[in-house]
């Protein structure tokens, strides 16, 4: 059925050489809402920072000019997102004891240290150290990292990404794909159920997807968090990351080898491993309380108003820093993520023009997606429909910049039945649908889409494909490794011009048509039978 009404949604838009019927999806109108969410004056819309106040109103302005109505708390067009920062006062320090005296791990060096609570000094001293393989706890794959031990207390040493990676077997986990458990954030998460008192994750490079010097330009500042944690156990006094050369000399210093414990964590019975070493860690955190916003508009269902597809985008970036006279502090965050909320507005003012789908269509730009996912986190938390009456979602952070691709890439392949939507309406425009590029990085731990999908609703989040109609695919690639290189969540990610955004055009074409055949059918999509999510979703469903 949903097939029959894509197709149908997309004979309006014809292959992707045609002309274009969808109204409003205009390059020209795309990249002035670019250029002005990237300027200077918006000040790398930080949140709780002067960029807010120019992002948040500019939003609203544009949604009300396309006709949509305020979705927000009490009817405004904004639902509040109380936040507490939280900032080391001096560097953490954090030092280990392997019975001849303590060795310091040098802050930024050898580790990174934080602690996610506020209050008095937060001080782990001593803590009995456990190396905790990959410290999953998957029933459903039969896993458990934690068996057999008591980790009150003590100081939790786990591997990043799951065993699915680091083992090349396919029929494990799900081979080279990243799953949640490989997610750091899982990782803190599961050391809290734990009781543990301290979590210690080894950085490589390969398994993180990311190098050791993004560890330490994410975490050597202050860190936001809601000021309404939610449910579940309080986070473990102290969270961090250690280099692998000094885990290895760590364990080392128990007599412990690294690659010995790293290569039997990979096998289903391995067991945690006590170890003859201690930890100990002091964070004295300053607290700082601030209000950001989201913001949330909707074009109402004419049939079941009652039920809701989202779209999301976050409006945020990483704000300005201090610099001296005559360099450039703003970080503008043009492609990441002017483009994906520029996108949320085309497509606000396109579905706006055409007539009222039978289901509630929900746009929402959050906040502090930079700063940990918190802005749709909060939502997740406190949406404005129901998650049982959330049918599913669509998230946009990045456009494509490389005009023309004759693909268009899911993240996080095999996830859900919104799969086969993509590749009807990527189909209708001559395009093919493959794998993202990488799935051993979890990218689709790595945006808002995630904080919805952990409470049970289907989400998709595609990529810009890798085949340019004019250029090929080396040509993308080494522009996807510049920009990656030398502006992302930098000061040089700025609008430019000369963009080609005729290529954003075409996605934004198709998150049209799934938009327009998720709200006019009576369709419910389905996680995959294996999926983190599933039970999520049928708990919500009331099943």
């Amino acid at each position: 059925m949903l097939t029959l009404l894509l197709c149908a949604a997309l004979q309006q838009v014809g292959a992707s050489q045609a002309p274009i019927t969808t109204p409003a999806l205009d390059a020209a109108e795309l990249g002035a809402h670019i250029g002005i969410l990237a300027s200077d004056e918006f000040a790398g819309r930080g949140p709780g920072q002067i960029g807010e106040e120019k992002t948040v109103p500019y939003l609203i302005e544009r949604l009300k000019a396309s006709g949509l109505e305020p979705a927000g708390t009490d009817g405004g067009w904004t639902q509040a997102v109380p936040m507490q920062e939280l900032t080391p006062v001096q560097p953490p320090t954090a030092s280990y004891d392997a019975g001849f005296g303590k060795t310091d791990l040098v802050f930024g060096r050898d580790a990174m240290v934080w602690s996610p609570r506020s209050g008095e000094p937060i001080a782990v001293e001593d803590s009995p150290v456990v190396f905790a393989g990959y410290g999953i706890v998957a029933p459903e794959y039969g896993w458990d990292d934690y068996a057999g031990i008591d980790a009150k207390g003590k100081t939790v040493v786990v591997l990043v990404n799951d065993p699915g990676f680091t083992t090349g077997d396919s029929e494990l986990f799900r081979g080279n794909a990243m799953t949640y458990y490989g997610r750091w954030t899982y990782k803190f998460e599961e050391a809290a159920r734990q009781g543990a008192s301290a979590c210690l994750i080894i950085h490589q490079t390969g398994p993180a997807g990311y190098p050791w010097t993004v560890v330490v330009q994410s975490w050597g500042r202050g860190q936001l968090y809601l000021a309404e944690r939610g449910a579940g156990p309080e986070p473990t006094p102290i969270q961090g990351w250690v280099t692998a050369e000094a885990a290895k000399k760590m364990l080392g210093d128990s007599w412990l080898s690294f690659d010995v414990l790293a290569e039997r964590a990979r096998a289903k019975d391995a067991a945690p491993v006590e170890t003859k070493l201690s930890f100990t860690s002091y964070v004295e955190n300053a607290t700082r309380d601030l209000l950001s916003s989201n913001v949330a508009a909707k074009i109402t269902g004419a049939t079941r108003p009652e039920e809701a597809v989202l779209i999301t985008a976050h409006w945020d970036h990483l704000g300005v820093r201090e610099v001296d006279d005559g360099e450039d502090g703003i970080y503008n965050g043009a492609l990441d993520n002017a483009t994906g909320t520029a996108g949320l507005l085309e497509l606000a003012e396109s579905m706006a023009a055409g007539s009222p789908p039978e289901r509630t269509v929900l746009f929402l730009a959050v906040t502090a997606e930079e700063k940990g996912l918190l802005g749709s986190a909060h939502y997740a938390a406190n949406p404005l429909f129901p998650l049982s009456q959330t049918v599913c979602g669509l998230n946009i952070d990045g456009l494509n910049l490389d005009g023309p691709m004759r693909d268009i890439a899911i993240v996080g392949m095999g996830a859900s039945e919104l799969d086969k939507d993509v590749h009807t309406a990527a189909l209708a425009q001559g395009r093919i649908v493959v794998n993202e590029a990488s799935p051993e990085k979890g990218y689709y731990f790595r945006s808002d889409h995630f904080s919805l999908a952990k409470v049970g609703v289907p989400m998709m989040y595609t990529d810009s494909g890798t085949i340019s109609v004019e250029h090929g695919t080396e040509w993308v690639m080494e522009r996807r490794a510049d920009y990656l290189a030398n502006r992302y969540h930098r000061e040089g990610d700025e609008y430019d011009a000369s963009w080609d955004l005729s290529g954003a055009i075409e996605d934004l074409r198709v998150f049209h048509a799934l938009l327009a055949g998720w709200s006019n059918t009576r369709y419910w999509p389905e996680w995959a039978a294996d999926s983190e999510f599933r039970a999520a979703r049928e708990a919500s469903l009331g099943r």
